[in-house]
């Protein structure tokens, strides 16, 4: 019996409005810097995979809203780089910030199709849900804005777990919020590694999002996996 349907959040229960590349783009323009969509999508993907994981354990919430804040600065560095070293912002400090509040915004994300009707359905059903995501401290707020967080029971994120995905702490302690068993569980994630791997290792059931056509098409059943 399925008692708990866990989530990603990023390209699972919401996604950009605009490809990232395109905001990327966009920004550089304003500060000199001539790069297609396509180079900085593809440079953000690569740099994105190689980075490492978003924790940093023992800190109060301010302290710990900087470190977060300075590992997205790097990774932004780090995207303009690897698409063209060649090329430098007039003022990098503010190129950032305004990719950091364009994120931060609510409005600039979008929920999945049929994202909140698969919550309500899943609560109609008695199923507890939850997010387990490698996002920041801002994704409370992004779901808040986007009418999803008062359909979840719980968000479990790297600052609280102290790890990150696909470590299966990070599972678990969203399982122990919900006082539930991994094998009453499913975690629905787009990432091979990082979500169906990471949740099978966790010993919940892994469902490939990017399977599905809608969240609606979500199988409640215990036996067999869309996952590979």
């Amino acid at each position: 019996m399925i008692r708990a349907v866990l989530f990603d959040a990023a390209g699972t229960l919401i996604e950009t409005r605009e490809p990232v590349g395109g905001v990327y783009a966009r920004h550089a323009r304003k500060h000199g810097v001539e790069i297609s969509a396509r180079r900085l999508g593809e440079a953000f993907a690569r740099v994105f995979e190689a980075a490492p994981p978003l924790v940093f354990p023992g800190l109060g919430t301010e302290e710990r809203g900087e470190q977060e804040r300075g590992w997205w600065r790097a990774r932004v560095h780090e995207t303009f780089r690897a698409a063209d070293s060649a090329q430098r912002p007039d003022d990098f400090e503010a190129l950032f910030e305004g990719l950091w509040r364009h994120f931060s915004d609510p409005g600039e994300w979008k929920t999945r199709r049929d994202a909140a009707e698969t919550l309500v359905r899943l609560r109609a059903q008695e199923i507890q849900t939850g997010v387990v995501s490698n996002f920041d401290g801002r994704l409370p707020g992004i779901l808040g804005g986007l009418g999803l967080l008062s359909l979840l029971d719980t968000v479990v994120l790297p600052a609280d777990a102290g790890a990150a995905k696909p470590d299966p702490r990070i599972f678990a302690m969203a399982l122990e919020r919900l006082a539930v068993r991994p094998e009453d569980s499913i975690f629905v994630g787009n990432d091979a590694q990082r979500d169906l791997a990471g949740a099978r290792a966790a010993g919940l059931r892994a469902v490939d999002a990017t399977a599905l056509a809608t969240l609606a098409d979500l199988p409640l059943t215990t036996t067999g996996s869309t996952a590979p």
